[in-house]
C-alpha cells in the first residue's frame, strides 16, 4: 500500500482538512461581519471567500479518499460531507469518528527511559 493512501497518512489529512474547514469558515464569517455588519470592509469576503472555497473543496475530496481508504460506510460518508455545510461542524465530525473509531488516533512513539 502506497504511502499517501495508508489509512494513518489519510485520517492525518482529513483532521488536517477537517481542521482548516473550520477555521476558514470562521474567516469568513469574520469577513461577512465586517462587511454587512459593519459596513466598512469587503477585503475579509473577497480574501477569505476564495480560501474556504479552495479549502472545502479539499475537505470533500479528501473525505471521498477517506470513505474509500477507511472503508467508511455509505452514512458515515454522508454524515462528514454533510459536516462541511454548518460551521465548524468538521471539527465535531473528525471527534466524533475519533471517539467511535471510525478515524484511526495516532499512537505516540514509545519513548525510551534512560
Amino acid at each position: 500500500m502506497s504511502t499517501l493512501t495508508s489509512p494513518r497518512t489519510v485520517a492525518t489529512a482529513f483532521r488536517i482538512v477537517a481542521v482548516a474547514e473550520a477555521v476558514s469558515w470562521a474567516l469568513l464569517l469574520a469577513g461577512m461581519f465586517v462587511k454587512w455588519v459593519l459596513g466598512t470592509s469587503e477585503l475579509g469576503v473577497q480574501l477569505a471567500g476564495p480560501l474556504h472555497g479552495a479549502v472545502f473543496v479539499a475537505y470533500v475530496a479528501v473525505t471521498l479518499v477517506t470513505w474509500r481508504v477507511l472503508r467508511w460506510s455509505s452514512g458515515t460518508a454522508f454524515l462528514a460531507l454533510a459536516a462541511s455545510v454548518p460551521p465548524f461542524t468538521t471539527v465535531w465530525f473528525e471527534r466524533w469518528a475519533q471517539r467511535t473509531g471510525r478515524l484511526p488516533v495516532e499512537r505516540p512513539a514509545p519513548s525510551l527511559a534512560g
